[in-house]
């Protein structure tokens, strides 16, 4: 079989494979839009509408004739109503039809496509030509009511593509123009083709090649779908590359002569090429998507990204006003607080002439709370000194271990006043000298005897009775405080944030309610600022702690 005696078998067989190509392109692209999805139904009714159109004239049986004709009748029924409804929904994605489409246009192409498989439509044929020529059928009286309904849904389809290529603006224009344009390149080559040169020339020749004619359409309504859309240049390789493949096979099948062992082999590969090309174009447009969705969530990214940083920008700047306005308000309170306290010490001291008892005793409590008002608003100031970067440190070379003896020293009354055992062990012959601010870890020390006071009842859970245990000593070059008691101890979960901020032992409130969770705090900042550690160990709860301070 030579294949240029087959050249409309090749263009039919050509057309067939672009055009389902594209309408499962389109389809795979978006499966939940009903233009997507229309679009290929049409495009599969426009395949099977070419293949009949074509054996219509390659068969030499008068029964066969008329049933291809029959069917061919009814594959164009649907073929029309589909135009129609692509032309309908186009191009939006969800579509709810209104009732009279639903119960009175589809019933009624449903009974006109129905009848064209009658003899209503055809009755016989009355003359039978030979292969590749059109056959004379005798028709019935229901040819009328085909040629009313497939021609009025084209004419109606082409009506609302005019209709809305006007009413439409900007990207939706472009859309519908090459809709339009495809239709009209269609319908100019099946006229001209299908009707003038078989009607004035008597040239029949072309009829067969109805699927060709059809091929415009698809791909410009192809494109209109996917340009604005996902429109990739890897699709459209896959695509070509597909339709390339199918065609070649397609005409291997037509090579393959009277051979039937090749020819099955040869329609089995192109039928496999298709369905390949199918799934590869879905992978295509998954991995397209998947890019897409990763680019679209980078971009948002980056925006939430800039977003937070204006956004912790304008925190940042909060939290600066918030510490400035905890330092001013602290420093504000804490002159008069310094007077109230020395004026109470002063009465203490019958500096005002003696006192009496009674009013001792209130004098008394208002130089002690005054004393602890004056700690914690120390505290918050040394808190916002630490945030605001404000914190300054006089660094000098002096001796630790007076500085920690001075410290247990000024202590030691409040000690023995809370009624605990004490012992302090300085390694004896040992050289503590150190550069630093001694004010400052003068009021780490302070701290941490503080709290072991605080946190020792006079009487541990064992019965043995309260203990502070104050060492210093020095090993590789590093100074050590060790400062340990056998008091309320720490649970193991507290530890790790013990030296956050406003952070206490569960425990800690039943032993001492005025705490602020500042202090250790404060003393990390202070240690970090000497290149120093400080850090707490616990046996656990009831079970005493050791706080340890390295430098």
């Amino acid at each position: 079989m030579d294949i240029l005696k087959n050249l409309d078998l090749l263009s039919v067989g050509t057309a067939i494979a672009g055009i389902g190509v594209l309408g499962f392109a389109v389809f795979l692209n978006n499966i939940k839009s009903i233009t997507n999805r229309s679009f290929l139904f049409f495009s599969i009714l426009t395949i099977f509408w070419g293949i009949s159109n074509y054996f219509n004239y390659q068969t030499s049986s008068t029964e066969i004739t008329l049933w291809f004709l029959r069917s061919h009748l009814f594959i164009s029924v649907w073929h029309a109503f589909f135009f129609f409804q692509l032309t309908y929904i186009f191009p939006k994605e969800t579509m709810v039809f209104n009732k009279k489409y639903k119960y009175l246009l589809l019933p009624f192409v449903a009974v006109v496509s129905i009848l064209t498989l009658t003899p209503l439509v055809f009755v016989g044929i009355s003359k039978l030509n030979s292969i590749g020529n059109v056959s004379v059928a005798e028709r019935g009286p229901g040819i009328l009511l085909f040629i009313i309904t497939t021609a009025g849904l084209i004419l109606s389809g082409i009506s609302l593509l005019i209709i809305k290529n006007i009413k439409s603006k900007g990207l939706e224009r472009k859309q519908y123009k090459f809709v339009l344009l495809g239709a009209s390149l269609t319908f100019i080559l099946l006229i001209l083709f299908n009707l003038l040169l078989p009607a004035v020339f008597n040239n029949v020749s072309f009829i067969p090649l109805g699927a060709l004619f059809l091929l415009p359409f698809i791909i410009f309504t192809f494109y209109s779908i996917y340009k604005h859309k996902l429109f990739n240049i890897k699709i459209i390789a896959t695509t070509v590359l597909i339709f390339l493949l199918a065609t070649v096979t397609f005409a291997e099948v037509i090579l393959a002569g009277d051979n039937i062992t090749l020819l099955l082999f040869r329609s089995v590969v192109f039928i496999l090429v298709l369905l390949f090309g199918i799934f590869l174009i879905r992978g295509v447009l998954r991995e397209v998507e998947q890019r897409e969705k990763i680019e679209n969530l980078a971009t948002q990214l980056a925006v939430t990204n800039d977003e937070l940083k204006s956004t912790n920008e304008k925190l940042k700047e909060l939290d600066k006003l918030k510490t400035e306005f905890v330092s001013m308000a602290t420093h504000q309170l804490r002159s008069p607080l310094t007077a109230i306290k020395g004026y109470a010490s002063m009465l203490l001291e019958n500096s005002f002439g003696p006192v009496e008892t009674k009013a001792r005793g209130a004098v008394e409590i208002i130089f002690q709370s005054s004393q602890k008002l004056v700690q914690v608003i120390e505290d918050f100031l040394n808190i916002t000194r630490i945030d605001l970067g404000t914190m300054k440190y006089e660094k000098i070379q002096f001796d630790f271990g007076a500085l920690v003896n001075n410290v247990v020293t000024e202590l030691k009354p409040n000690i023995e006043k809370r009624g605990l055992k004490f012992s302090l062990e300085i390694a004896p012959k040992t050289n503590f000298n150190l550069v630093g601010d001694s004010g400052k870890l003068s009021q780490v020390i302070s701290n941490l005897i503080d709290n072991a006071i605080k946190y020792t009842p006079p009487l541990s859970t064992s019965g043995e009775p309260g203990t502070i245990r104050i060492s210093l000593d020095r090993a590789k070059g590093k100074v050590r405080l060790t400062v340990a008691d056998n008091g309320a101890g720490i649970p193991a979960a507290t530890i790790p944030k013990l030296f956050q901020k406003f952070i206490r032992a569960d425990d800690a409130g039943k032993l001492n309610i005025t705490g602020t969770g500042l202090g250790l705090y404060v003393a990390k900042q202070i240690m970090e600022a000497h290149n120093g550690k400080i850090w707490a160990e616990s046996d656990g709860t009831g079970r005493g702690s050791r706080f340890i301070v390295e430098v």
